[in-house]
């Protein structure tokens, strides 16, 4: 496919998800985000993990409070996306505790994340990632991923290889965000799998 058929294709399927984000109730979010926790929580690769990156949720993402609870409890460390958003940079920057995480400002797009002069331990800096949990708006059966258009993921997972190994890559799913076939350019990167709540086992593992 085209690149400009890409991109195309690319927005009608984000508008399509929006509307099936907006769609679902507070209840049900709540619902499938209770039960995906308790997924990740039994997942060997997070068991496993020491160094884990996890996205500090939107309205209409899988809530990922109780996740970051529990990497707290397990003694791991965590380490959250921060945004620079003139420079089209992601950083994984070190959050201490949860407490921290209601007195951030937020981004021009409603993300919770520490100001650009709070100085936090950088991820690839000291050592690299095991794990990344991954956002998005959909995703298919051969793990490719509907982002936001910024291109932020996929950059930072190009930067991880460079620099270290790559890290393991799960992404956190609505069933409603699960799309027959996904759109793809050059430059996305797929991920491993993709965990949702309502089925025994992840929608896929991407040929890697």
């Amino acid at each position: 496919m085209a690149a400009a058929a890409v991109r195309s294709a690319k927005r009608r399927l984000r508008a399509e998800l929006k509307e099936r984000l907006r769609a679902l109730s507070l209840e049900e979010r709540q619902r499938q985000s209770r039960l995906l926790a308790q997924k990740v929580i039994a997942h060997s690769q997070y068991q496993n993990s020491q160094r884990i990156s996890i996205f500090l949720s939107m309205q209409d993402e899988i809530d990922t409070e109780e996740i970051i609870k529990d990497i707290f409890q397990q003694g791991k460390a965590c380490f959250i996306p921060r945004y620079q958003l003139q420079g089209s940079r992601m950083d994984m920057v070190r959050l201490m505790s949860t407490d921290e995480i209601a007195s951030f400002p937020k981004t021009s797009w409603n993300i919770s994340q520490p100001a650009e002069d709070d100085v936090r331990e950088d991820a690839l800096s000291t050592g690299g990632l095991d794990l990344i949990f991954m956002p998005g708006l959909g995703f298919d059966s051969h793990g490719h991923r509907l982002g936001r258009g910024g291109g932020y993921y996929d950059a930072y997972l190009r930067r991880c290889e460079q620099q270290h190994a790559r890290p393991y890559t799960i992404a956190l799913a609505f069933r409603e965000q699960l799309c027959a076939q996904v759109p793809v350019g050059e430059l996305d990167v797929p991920v491993d799998e993709v965990l949702f709540a309502d089925t025994p086992e992840a929608a896929a593992v991407s040929p890697m």
